[in-house]
């Protein structure tokens, strides 16, 4: 999720399209925060790690 988010911001950074580059950030923020909470032994949504 992490990764592509990072693709989806360089793509939208490249293109200039805005809502790519929106998602993007989502996508890594999101993935993020579950693999800080899959590293810290946290089961989210029944899954240990991401």
């Amino acid at each position: 999720m992490i990764v592509l988010g990072i693709i989806l911001l360089v793509i939208g950074f490249l293109t200039g399209i805005s809502i790519l580059w929106t998602i993007g950030i989502i996508l890594a923020v999101v993935g993020a925060i579950l693999w800080i909470l899959g590293a810290m032994g946290h089961a989210v949504a029944g899954r240990r790690h991401y």
